[in-house]
Order: structure tokens, then sequence, then C-alpha cells
């Protein structure tokens, strides 16, 4: 991605995972969760919720994923699995206070460094090999 193309998102990206941040926060403080919400806790809840997003492949081959996904029964359950990995990312971003956008897109720009495209296209060397 360019880099004038992602400046451009900083403000609507930021915005957006904002609101969503906040309707998370306010869904916890209804609710008194926030005594559960440490970062330690948080953590654990994301890894556990991307286990149950593995598990639900972990036995599909490679070159069938697509048509599992193409079933509403499986795409329903991986979308759901999905939404509860980014709910918990989100929620730990905003507890310990980091701007997951700007740090997103930070980290993109460090990689872009990292794999200049003419040495690293169509590789899955880490960066360490292009320095």
């Amino acid at each position: 991605m360019s880099g004038v193309l992602w400046a451009s998102m900083d403000d609507a990206s930021s915005d957006l995972l904002e609101h969503l941040s906040h309707l998370l926060r306010q869904f916890a403080e209804d609710r008194d969760w926030g005594q559960f919400h440490s970062p330690r806790n948080l953590v654990l809840a994301l890894a556990g919720e991307v286990g149950e997003l593995a598990s639900l492949i972990q036995w599909v081959p490679d070159d069938e994923v697509e048509r599992w996904l193409k079933d509403d029964s499986n795409r329903s359950s991986f979308e759901a699995e999905l939404a509860d990995v980014f709910s918990y990312l989100l929620r730990l971003a905003d507890t310990v206070n980091m701007d997951l956008a700007r740090a997103l897109r930070e980290k993109i720009a460090l990689n872009e460094s990292r794999y200049p495209r003419e040495q690293s296209f169509g590789s899955s060397d880490k960066y360490t090999k292009y320095e």
C-alpha cells in the first residue's frame, strides 16, 4: 500500500476503531465488567478466541477452505469467532490506551522497509534475510 493512500486513511480508520472501542467500553461498563478486563485477562481471552477460530478450520485442507466458507453455517461460525477476536483486540488496546490504527500504520511502514518489494516478492523469508 502506498504511503499516500495509507496517510489518507488516518482519520477514518482511527474514528471507526474509536467508535467500536467506545461501544465495547460502554458494553463492559454497563455490566461492571471492567474489573475483569485487566490486560492479562484480555490477552488470555484473546488467545482463547483465536484458538476457537483456529479450531473451526483446523482440519479443513488449505485447498478446501474457500468451499468450506461458502457453507452458510460455517461462514456464520467463522464470522462470529473472528468478531470475538476483533472485539478482544480492540478492548485490550482501549484498556491499555493504545491507538491500534496508528500502531498498525506504523507497523505496515516498518514492514515496507523490512521487506523491499523487489527482494521479498513471492518469498516467505524473514526480513533478516534482506538486511
